[in-house]
């Protein structure tokens, strides 16, 4: 029983390793051992999620999500106060709604890297190009935005004759 009780600790404590927003390595990280520590991490999250900040990209369905699992988990500090203070079941289920939000503002961090292989026009040999998902994001709704206008622009393209 002690051993269970230490590896639900050890978890919790690496969710919170993964998980207020601090940075390592360009990934969100949840530290927050207290209900003012926690509510300080609401704050960030929600400031990183606005135009311009590092979790704009998280799509409205997400952000549902995400404010929903905050708010789990706010609701477990009002009622324990502290990490130390809650018992087993609590402690699991704030590390669950921790690595969903995790893994949301991961996905759509702006400044996540993604490297691919690409071999140039004119060249068969292959080179690594690296870009943020910003930069992709960007680029993928300038075409967007283009195309719509191409379509409301010309109407052969609008499937008119």
């Amino acid at each position: 029983m002690q051993l269970r009780k230490w590896m639900v600790g050890a978890m919790v404590l690496v969710g919170f390793c993964q998980g207020g927003i601090a940075h390592a390595k360009d990934k969100p990280i949840v530290k927050a051992e207290t209900k003012a520590d926690f509510t300080a991490v609401v704050a960030a999250v929600h400031q990183e999620m606005v135009p311009g900040g590092r979790f704009e990209f998280v799509d409205s369905k997400e952000r549902e999500t995400v404010d929903n699992r905050l708010d789990e988990m706010m609701s477990l500090f009002n009622t324990y106060g502290t990490v130390d203070q809650m018992n087993e079941a609590a402690k699991i289920k704030l590390y669950n709604d921790q690595e969903e939000v995790n893994e949301i503002l991961r996905h759509r961090d702006g400044n996540r890297r993604i490297c691919e292989s690409v071999a140039p026009v004119g060249s068969h040999i292959r080179k690594t190009m690296c870009t943020t998902y910003r930069d992709q994001e960007l680029q993928r709704r300038q075409t967007q935005q283009f195309l719509d206008d191409t379509r409301r622009n010309n109407p052969q393209l609008r499937g008119g004759h």
